[in-house]
């Protein structure tokens, strides 16, 4: 674990010793740093928030192990939404109010973090989400992101990733596609950064489908998205949906088109469920998922191989995006509790100006304009062949 402190913490100048702090510095008595942390560990966002649990917890381990932040035990307070927007406002303000954390990581998807980050805001305690909606760090009515002064996430936009797919289809002449979202607030904010930015791309869609994350058949979206003869097909989705789409394209006879997923597709599990019918599937995903395809010299290699080597050794399941998630709002949380102590204002101000920080989803540089520090730039166009992601040449 020793090195991937010191290369996840290079980039802001910080040390080892510095984070870990003097084994035996501190005492019995000494007052723990306090994060805390939702994740939707049951429910339908399970498979997101269980890896994210996961290295949240192991990393939390191994600070304690060598000693805690300056001195000061990490004390990692995790909580389950169970997927559920009521549940996770209800976790959010028992982590404030009761278990007085200075910073929190979380929630794991864009629904429930869109449900809590006024909660941040109005109690003044940072919130670093592991989801993908702008809406996170934007206002609705898109005044100044720095009106969402208390809201931070890592994961890359949907207007990143949407970006990206546009790139690679304009590289290979396609200009009408069709796209399937789900109803929730992953699928509702990605739907709105394709309609908005389809035409600046010249990509007309000719097809927009709506369905329910519970649904268990998509055919009849398919059927209708086939008869609009599209170039591309794209879905937007978490769970067994992203498989059903596959199954639905398949049995359609559709492979001739392309199908591309959301990053939310970024988890090998997909791909053992789905089979050979992944086969030639698109999405554009983050490097954490594919170090071991990196050249030596890509700066997130070696910190994306020590987590990747610690996760799998000890979880025996491989790494996927969301547990990358938590290594980044973990790492940048962890930083600021070690340049600034517990108060919330100053971890807030210490987040907001990270430059050069190399995690998991890219090389972030915060800004009171830019809560998320990320850009199409740190995403990698991948295709399923032989099972497994491989980069697109």
């Amino acid at each position: 674990m020793r090195a991937k402190v010191i290369v996840g913490l290079a980039a802001l100048g910080l040390s080892l010793s510095a984070l870990m702090g003097i084994a035996g510095k501190g005492s019995a008595a000494t007052e723990p740093y306090r994060i805390g942390a939702v994740f939707s560990i049951t429910g339908v966002g399970s498979f997101l928030g269980e890896p994210e649990k996961k290295t949240a917890e192991m990393i939390a381990e191994e600070v304690n192990k060598k000693g805690g932040i300056n001195g000061h035990p990490l004390e990692l307070i995790v909580l389950d939404d169970e997927s559920d927007a009521t549940k996770c406002n209800l976790a959010v303000k028992r982590l404030i109010k009761k278990d007085k954390v200075s910073v929190i990581i979380g929630p794991t998807r864009s629904g429930e973090s869109l449900a809590v980050v006024n909660i941040a805001e109005e109690s003044k305690v940072p919130l670093i989400s592991c989801a993908t909606s702008y809406k996170i760090v934007t206002k609705p009515d898109k005044s100044p992101p720095e009106a969402r002064k208390w809201a931070f996430k890592v994961a890359g936009s949907d207007a990143h990733v949407v970006g990206k797919m546009f790139d690679y289809m304009k590289s290979h002449g396609i200009q009408k596609i069709a796209i399937m979202t789900d109803s929730t607030g992953y699928g509702a904010s990605a739907r709105e950064e394709f309609l908005r930015l389809a035409p600046e791309n010249g990509i007309t869609i000719v097809a927009d489908e709506r369905f329910g994350p519970q649904d268990t058949d998509l055919s009849a979206q398919m059927t209708k998205i086939r008869s609009t003869q599209p170039q591309a097909v794209v879905n937007w989705s978490v769970g067994p949906t992203q498989i059903l789409a596959i199954k639905s394209w398949r049995d359609l006879g559709m492979d001739s088109i392309p199908l591309f997923q959301s990053h939310g597709f970024g988890n090998l599990k997909n791909l053992e469920l789905a089979g050979k019918a992944a086969e030639g599937v698109l999405l554009p995903l983050a490097r954490v998922n594919v170090g071991s395809l990196l050249p030596e010299s890509q700066p997130q290699k070696k910190p994306i191989m020590d987590y990747t080597k610690n996760y799998e050794e000890r979880f025996k399941e491989p790494v996927s995006s969301f547990g990358g998630h938590a290594w980044d709002a973990m790492y940048l949380a962890m930083s600021a509790l070690q340049a600034a102590g517990p108060d919330p204002v100053k971890i807030r101000d210490h987040i907001e100006n990270t430059k050069g920080f190399v995690g998991m989803h890219g090389i972030f540089n915060m800004s009171p304009t830019d809560h998320n520090g990320l850009s199409k730039d740190d995403l990698e166009m991948i295709v399923v062949k032989d099972g497994k992601w491989s980069l697109v040449k």
